[in-house]
């Protein structure tokens, strides 16, 4: 059983990390890490189950899952000294990806990640975002340089999706590929 933090910062695509979470809990312990931002991003794209941390641990009741608040700067994760297996930031806004990007640690989400990065441990981003400024491109290339896995959040159609369920799961497929983590969720290419 692997230890893995997810953290979901305030852009679109939040249907993403419900599904990652869903996936990683079953066999995985899970940090999840809220922001504050992501609260309206999931009321607006009608997540209303989930609209507090409180009705997220009623959701999700699972001994694998702790949940923090992307406040919480005293949580177990923002410590280099406490043990994980790697870090999903699911969606990745772009004011989280400059933060961690250029060392601005404000929040338990980015403080967790200067952690991934100083300790070396598997970092993987997912920016929702389109199209890319430059900045967001010069952002995701410095990070990427010191190893970080830039993995937004692209469909791809050789597997014949019938459903956005589909759709939604060929992305959690490959972004459990990146961190190396056996799945069937979507039907590989074979040529």
């Amino acid at each position: 059983m692997k230890r893995l933090i997810l953290a979901i910062s305030g852009a679109s695509g939040i249907v993403y990390a419900i599904r990652l979470l869903e996936f990683l809990i079953q066999e995985h312990g899970v940090d999840l890490i809220i922001s504050q931002n992501s609260m309206a991003v999931i009321k607006s794209e009608n997540f209303h189950e989930l609209i507090d941390l409180e009705n997220m641990r009623d959701k999700f009741s699972n001994s694998n899952l702790n949940i923090y608040s992307d406040a919480d700067i005293t949580a177990p994760t923002a410590s280099g000294s406490y043990r994980t297996d790697g870090m999903f930031i699911v969606p990745c806004s772009m004011k989280t990806l400059s933060a961690i990007a250029n060392g601005y640690a404000d929040n338990l989400i980015t403080r967790t990640a200067d952690v991934m990065i100083k300790e070396g441990r598997k970092l993987i981003i997912s920016p929702r975002e389109m199209p890319f400024s430059s900045i967001h491109l010069e952002n995701m290339l410095k990070l990427a340089r010191i190893g970080v896995v830039i993995a937004p959040p692209i469909p791809a159609f050789y597997h014949k999706p019938e459903t956005i369920d589909d759709i939604i799961d060929f992305v959690v497929g490959k972004l459990l590929d990146c961190m190396g983590i056996e799945n069937n969720l979507y039907r590989r290419w074979n040529g």
